[in-house]
């Protein structure tokens, strides 16, 4: 009995540590244990899971487990639903509704376990970020747990995951509130500042970045910047921050010229931060300064506007950084997550970080010390004539990947189903200014050039929802579209703003309507401004060929496109257009903003929108990719399109496929997909 007791007393022990090692969810490893306890699967945001119980054979009859509508979080319904849930021990977790309430539900049934949420008044309802955000955190020691969420009015609350209740030594009574110890004033209910992100943890850190509203037509120069903060998980302290614009004695203070950088403002980390644990680095993909397309208020190269930042994980120091656009006029800032990927270049292991973006350009580097892992050659680009400008004279061009999307815009790039369509494009875009990447907007003139015509900016190439990566066989996959954008600028009314130009179209032709980007619908565009968009057409068709939205397949050993797909039915308005009967069009794909997610041998997104199905009803496909080779191999029908980025776990035996669903009307819904008993 002494022998077995000491045997035991030796070994045990040894056996803890190999099942930490062993489900230890680092950076770059996907989900593991069957379960998804970050917004991107890990602190790398690689958005993968080992799991195979759905595959190809079987992928196509998938049925709804359980159903979550979100209408009564809040005092109205919502039809921007963009969370992706987590879960944890058998519980999802997720934010939902117009108050951004957070819910945890039984994983198996999608029964509502408790909620939370917070009413802030006039700072809510005045948030430059409402509605229900992108997400939360969730953390544990190994006995604790708690859930950590941003709430529209920019405060930071932890829950106790089990109750739901604030945890009381956490900040003020469990709420952090943003706005304050931010090494700026601002007024606590009207300040501009926001998020929509879901806050990182790593380690005994929260990592919490700025949002704030579109930057196309600002109302002033001057704004809230947007630093990146962190603290401790325990007690809420404020460990670091990091100015996005330089105080003066920082690094880059001096690339604000005629100090701009007392006065601008935005410049936040809007999207998802990535953390690798075991370097202890952070990495923060930054926006653009105010205004998105005009600069002459902030001369100078402008860091860490649209630059990739990696800081310590404790002290929020530097460690390294890469501009990816210099004096940002495009609105090409950084929304998607960085990915953490471990590749092999010439036969070693190469920790490396790749940054999707607007451009449709893969950015790869060295994270350890941000060298770029291909050549990035700075190239001579247009200077523009706007008057008050300030023009970069090169910008940064990665060798390696090519741009997986369209950038610019030329007469090779429009419609062309038939000759008609073709000569009318031409006759549309002839009093439009056409160019490659990085031509600079235009004065808007009713003669023309009435705008600069873009691709790959503001609302094309990839968003928010970034890319996915499978760490077994090093190939990244990520959706993108294809989108025109009108980049006009005009004076702004007398008293709408102290901005020397803003966006807008001074012009009676052709009106682009609707918003573009991560922002649209943020601002309301000024009186005498025609607005920005993606909706610029030839008789209600899109004014560029298909496909509109599609998935890229990148080696990242080889910086190589293995595969495109177009995703995405066609649309009812080209596939029943009357000037395309007995025109044979392959399936074009569908424009939208979707995120993707990879399993052991599936690439799964969902359709952006709606199309009408053979069989009338209207709806959108959840559809699944042979990951080596792009070949579709199921779908099945959601009652609206997806909205949030997919996620996948495993609970008693069976897995589940969870994905949020919203939008023309439909209001949020958390949608959860099983194989049939």
């Amino acid at each position: 009995m002494r022998t077995l007791t000491r045997w035991m007393t030796q070994i045990v022990p040894v056996l803890c540590l190999l099942v930490l090692a062993n489900t230890r969810v680092t950076a770059q490893s996907g989900a593991k244990t069957g379960e998804w306890r970050t917004y991107g699967g890990d602190t790398g945001n690689t958005r993968y899971s080992p799991l195979d119980q759905i595959n190809a054979d079987n992928f196509s009859k998938l049925e709804v487990a359980w159903r979550f509508k979100t209408d009564n979080l809040g005092p109205r319904p919502e039809a921007n639903l963009e969370g992706t849930p987590l879960m944890a021990n058998g519980v999802i977790y997720a934010t939902g509704g117009t108050r951004r309430a957070v819910v945890a539900l039984d994983a198996a049934s999608g029964e509502q376990l408790w909620v939370h949420s917070e009413r802030e008044g006039a700072r809510g309802s005045g948030a430059p970020r409402q509605l229900s955000g992108r997400g939360l955190a969730y953390w544990t020691d190994g006995t604790e747990e708690r859930i950590l969420y941003v709430t529209p009015g920019y405060r930071l609350i932890a829950l106790d995951a089990k109750t739901g209740n604030p945890i009381p030594t956490f900040g003020n009574k469990g709420v952090v509130d943003l706005k304050l110890d931010d090494d700026q004033d601002m007024d606590l209910v009207t300040g501009e500042v926001g998020l929509h992100a879901a806050p990182t943890v790593a380690k005994n850190v929260v990592i919490v970045g700025a949002a704030h509203r579109t930057g196309a037509n600002p109302k002033s120069r001057k704004n809230v910047k947007g630093y990146a903060r962190g603290f401790d998980v325990k007690t809420g302290k404020r460990l670091w921050i990091f100015h996005t614009i330089p105080l003066p004695g920082e690094y880059g203070n001096e690339t604000w010229e005629q100090n701009s950088w007392e006065y601008t403002g935005n410049t936040g980390v809007w999207g998802q931060i990535s953390v690798d644990e075991e370097l202890g680095l952070v990495y923060l993909p930054v926006e653009s300064p105010t205004g998105d397309y005009y600069g002459g208020h902030r001369p100078g190269n402008g860091l860490f506007g649209e630059t990739l930042v990696a800081l310590d994980l404790q002290t929020g120091a530097r460690k390294w950084h890469y501009q990816l656009v210099h004096h940002g006029i495009w609105d090409m800032d950084i929304p998607a997550p960085p990915i953490l990927a471990d590749i092999t270049i010439n036969g070693q292991t190469v920790k490396a970080v790749a940054q999707p973006t607007k451009q449709a350009t893969l950015y790869v580097f060295d994270r350890t010390n941000g060298r770029p892992i291909w050549p990035i050659e700075e190239r001579p680009v247009p200077k523009g004539d706007v008057p008050g400008e300030w023009y970069s004279p090169t910008q940064p061009f990665p060798t390696k990947p090519q741009e997986y999307d369209h950038t610019g815009v030329s007469i090779d790039d429009l419609i062309d189903f038939t000759p008609a369509l073709r000569e009318e494009a031409i006759k549309l875009v002839s009093k439009y200014k056409l160019g490659p990447k990085f031509t600079p907007p235009v004065v808007s003139k009713v003669e023309g050039p009435i705008a600069t015509l873009t691709m790959a900016t503001s609302g094309g190439g990839t968003n928010w929802p970034g890319g996915s990566y499978d760490p077994e066989t090093h190939m990244l996959y990520v959706s993108s579209q294809s989108v025109i954008t009108a980049l006009g600028l005009v004076p702004p009314p007398a008293g709408f703003s102290d901005m020397s130009f803003i966006q807008g179209m001074a012009t009676t032709g052709p009106r682009l309507s609707g918003g573009s980007g991560s922002n649209a619908g943020a601002d309301a565009a000024p009186p005498a401004a025609e607005g920005t968009g993606t909706g610029l057409t030839v008789q209600g068709l899109p004014l560029v060929k298909p496909p509109y939205g599609r998935i890229s397949a990148i080696d990242l050993n080889k910086g190589e496109i293995v595969w495109q797909v177009a995703h995405g039915d066609t649309p009812d308005n080209v596939r029943n257009h009357a000037a395309l009967r007995g025109v044979n069009i392959p399936r074009t794909g569908r424009p939208g903003t979707v995120g993707t997610l990879v399993t052991k041998t599936l690439v799964i997104a969902g359709e952006a929108g709606v199309v009408t199905m053979p069989n009338g009803r209207r709806g959108a496909m959840l559809r699944a990719y042979d990951k080596a080779s792009g070949k579709e191999v199921g779908a099945v029908y959601m009652p609206a399109g997806q909205s949030g980025s997919p996620m996948t776990y495993m609970l008693n035996g069976n897995q589940y496929i969870v994905v949020s669903i919203s939008g023309g009307g439909y209001t949020g819904e958390i949608l959860a997909f099983r194989l049939p008993k």
